[in-house]
């Protein structure tokens, strides 16, 4: 039993330590961005149902298939959330124990110097007339200079820094978790909802006026800021000269925002400058026309009366939309049709529109009738008719096409009714989301965005002085002479040492090293040779015994 729990512990710490590696949390990292590819690629059901259902109805082999597996809704499937949370705790595994470490070695004096410094690259030594404290103190002194941790010995001075290379690594780490936990917030709790709003109309945040809305698994209708954007006016201007012509120059909605306790607001919402109203921001997307028709039935009663919004087909503005009167009597009616802004004959393609402004607005039109149909209460697209149960109003043998300028109407056959083209209004296409954790996010990307560049640039590196005492009596001649940092740090000068009676000048030697804790970084040389200077010995750098070799 001991034995067998012995392994389970083995297996379990293995398993640890494998998950929390930097290289498991590189490869995760990895599959998680091919994880995300589907959701870039196949329609998403939380914001695009109908693509989905059409998506499935053009491949009915495959895409079964892929809906059992997730991949219509990748970001909230099981297996991605299961990718993102062990990524999560991988960067945490890493970051915990390299964390401890660093602090320790903050707190820590730097390593001693070693025995042999002959061993390291770029080392040096000589001999000098100066007493080892005061090469010491000369060492010390450079060393710090230059921010340098030091620590002192009887024998030798160590010195070490570059400790910033490891804090731009923990800080790029640790943003890479903040940054996950934003975007898991996020998706979460965000929300994104259009709706079209036609000149005069108003639109409530609440979720029954939204035309499309997708959300976040934990967003809650509560979260809407309460609110009312009503469009006064749409301007917008087409460039009219020679050159782009119909190209669009501004775009401008001027609105009256209403919200709870506060007096009524008007706004330019224009499509680089957005609205920030309550946790919500409101952007302007696109416009286009809304045709003001009045429908009579057979009974001569309105049926419908007021815009109806038509989607703009290219760039001149050619709109198609459909106009539905279910309430007429005896026979519902309904009229698909075109509007052209600038109507003019397109020849074998017949009428279109060469401008995208109204400069001759025409509403060409096909007329369906029908018995009255039951209500359901199941939702329908307002954009596209439902031509089951309904049939196409014909002339003879012909289909009836009305064609209506501005201000005028036309009687349907056979006592059916009548319709009116009574002007046009614009409309302006707004979405109005919340993102929370976005700041979160940039935040944490510009981070670690500088902690990786702290951690590219900073050389983690560490120096070493040693001294000893020469063993023998060697002629003053051959003693190598100490600069004048080291003469001011020692007291006084060679000279005057040599001009004191009877007494012999006392000779160090001194080896000089250095050691890069990162390979590929350049520079180590000079940081030798320049503390070596200080040290008063010459600059001429040996090589290790490795180096000889290569």
């Amino acid at each position: 039993m001991a034995r067998r729990s012995a392994e389970v512990v083995g297996w379990l710490r293995f398993a640890w330590t494998t998950l929390t590696s930097m290289r498991t949390a590189l490869i995760l990292l990895l599959v998680l961005g091919i994880a995300a590819v589907p959701g870039s690629l196949l329609p998403q059901r939380p914001t695009n149902p109908v693509g989905v259902s059409g998506y499935l109805n053009d491949h009915p082999d495959v895409g079964p298939w892929l809906d059992r597996l997730g991949f219509f809704d990748v970001f909230g499937s099981v297996w991605f959330a299961a990718i993102y949370l062990l990524l999560f705790i991988s960067l945490i595994g890493c970051i915990l124990p390299r964390t401890a470490t660093f602090l320790r070695e903050l707190r820590a004096q730097p390593s001693p110097a070693p025995g042999r410094l002959t061993r390291l690259p770029g080392h040096t030594s000589g001999v000098v007339d100066v007493a080892g404290s005061a090469v010491l103190d000369a060492a010390e002194a450079h060393l710090r200079a230059r921010r340098y941790r030091v620590r002192r010995e009887a024998d030798a001075v160590s010195a070490e820094r570059g400790y910033l290379r490891e804090a731009g690594n923990l800080v790029f780490h640790i943003c890479l978790v903040t940054t996950l936990i934003g975007l898991a917030w996020g998706s979460l709790f965000s929300f994104r909802g259009t709706v079209i709003v036609v000149e005069g109309k108003a639109f409530s945040n609440t979720l029954t006026q939204y035309d499309e809305f997708g959300s976040g698994a934990a967003f809650g209708p509560s979260a809407l800021s309460p609110f009312t954007i009503r469009l006064d006016r749409f301007d917008v201007q087409f460039e009219t000269g020679p050159v782009d012509t119909g190209a669009a120059r501004s775009f401008s909605a001027e609105v009256t925002v209403s919200e709870p306790g506060q007096a009524d607001a008007r706004h330019s919402l224009q499509v680089n400058a957005p609205l920030h109203l309550g946790g919500e921001t409101v952007h302007l997307l696109g416009h286009g026309y809304a045709p003001v028709v009045t429908v009579k039935d057979g009974n001569g009663d309105v049926a419908f009366s007021g815009p109806v919004v038509f989607l703009p087909q290219d760039t001149n503005f050619r709109s198609g939309g459909v106009i539905k009167a279910p309430d007429a009597r005896p026979e519902r009616l309904a009229f698909e049709g075109v509007f052209l802004p600038t109507a003019v004959s397109g020849g074998a393609d017949g009428m279109v529109s060469a401008f995208p402004d109204v400069l001759n607005p025409q509403l060409l039109l096909n007329v369906w009738t029908g018995p009255p149909k039951q209500e359901t209460g199941r939702p329908e697209n307002v954009y596209s008719l439902e031509k089951s149960g309904l049939t196409q109003l014909m002339d003879g043998d012909s289909p009836v096409s009305v064609g209506l300028a501005a201000g005028t109407g036309y009687k349907l056959p056979d006592g059916r009714g009548s319709i009116s083209f009574d002007g046009w209004k614009r409309w302006t296409k707004l979405q109005i989301s919340n993102t929370p954790g976005g700041l979160m996010v940039l935040a944490s990307v510009m981070l670690a965005v500088l902690g990786m560049a702290v951690s590219l640039t900073v050389k983690p590196r560490r120096l070493f002085v040693r001294v000893g005492v020469v063993a023998d009596e060697a002629p003053m001649d051959v003693l190598a002479e100490p600069d004048e940092a080291l003469r001011d740090v020692a007291g006084s000068s060679l000279a005057s040492r040599r001009a004191t009676a009877g007494e012999h000048p006392p000779r160090t030697t001194i080896s000089v090293a250095g050691l890069d804790r990162v390979e590929g970084r350049g520079g180590l040389t000079d940081e030798v040779a320049a503390l070596a200077s200080a040290c008063g010995i010459g600059v001429t750098l040996a090589a290790t015994e490795d180096e000889e070799r290569s």
